[in-house]
């Protein structure tokens, strides 16, 4: 992968964003209208393009070596970020907000479009199989103990069920089932029409939410969530990766899951667990800033 394609990935997924916020700066929309937005694309528009891509590509049996990978660095990463959070002398929902946007990442709203550009369908299915069975499992379970753990809520949460009813999922599981049964000319490309909405989409509404003012409050120990998250995590990615996983184009996507911004879903779960949600806000936006020098850095170390 040479630096002249990388660089047009990011500054595709750039001018998406830099979309979304011009019209929440232009007064069009606001912050608020993220949440229709992601509304759709849960349980539309992503669907439609898991869906569609798991039926398309040919299975590999390797693919399930990536969400291993995936969980390693999410164990590994979530031991540094309480060390860390520890030698910060955070506390409390600050510190259940760093261990959070330290570690879990936007591996589908960031990873499945950069994957795709990347390296096409083939990245694509990679990058479904290490989110969904990887990140978001790791999420909904362990990191729904540490907002839990940390957090000044009283939520009680069914993981399993989190787990099961989630549209992605879902639409995993039916394209695994359905991969050899006939599907209808006129569903597949309807699929189709609805999956090109997920890139533009998913970035316009990162773009609306993006929140410049709450970084100064956490500059310092959001700089440090964002060096883990962008720089630490993916190089251990890259180092356990090229011993286990099969082939380059899975150790890339190895590497780029493991180093996207900060998860959006953690926002969702501040707001659920009452953690510090001005904090998750400031990682993100350093997360987002970050990601468009270390992504393309961190794919050129690979191969």
């Amino acid at each position: 992968m040479d630096i002249g394609s990388l660089l047009g990935v990011i500054a595709a997924v750039l001018g998406y964003i830099a979309l979304g916020v011009a019209l929440r700066v232009s007064g069009l929309l606001s912050a608020d209208d993220a949440r229709p937005l992601n509304t759709l694309l849960i349980w539309v528009a992503m669907p439609a393009l898991i869906f569609t891509t798991v039926r398309r590509e040919a299975f590999d049996p390797a693919f399930v070596a990536l969400p291993l990978v995936g969980w390693a660095i999410a164990l590994l990463g979530l031991a540094a970020a309480w060390g860390l959070s520890r030698a910060l002398k955070l506390e409390g929902p600050t510190a259940g907000a760093f261990i959070l946007a330290a570690v879990f990442g936007n591996t589908a709203y960031v990873g499945y479009p950069v994957a795709s550009a990347l390296l096409g369908d083939a990245g694509l299915v990679r990058a479904i199989f290490s989110d969904i069975f990887g990140n978001t499992l790791a999420v909904i379970t362990i990191g729904t103990l540490v907002a839990s753990h940390y957090g000044a809520g009283n939520v009680k949460v069914n993981a399993l069920k989190e787990l099961v009813t989630f549209p992605p999922f879902i639409a995993l599981a039916a394209a695994l089932v359905l991969r050899s049964a006939p599907v209808p000319m006129q569903v597949t490309s309807w699929l189709d029409a609805l999956a090109k909405l997920v890139v533009p989409m998913v970035m316009i509404s990162v773009g609306l939410t993006l929140r410049p003012k709450a970084v100064s409050a956490h500059l310092r120990s959001a700089g440090v969530a964002a060096a883990l998250k962008l720089v630490v995590l993916p190089l251990v990615a890259l180092a356990i990766g090229s011993l286990v996983l099969a082939d380059e184009a899975s150790v890339r996507i190895a590497v780029l899951e493991a180093g996207v911004p900060t998860m959006m879903f953690t926002m969702i779960m501040g707001l659920r667990f009452k953690l510090d949600i001005d904090f998750i806000a400031s990682a993100i936006l350093l997360t987002m800033v970050g990601a468009v020098a270390t992504i393309p850095i961190l794919q050129m170390l690979v191969g």
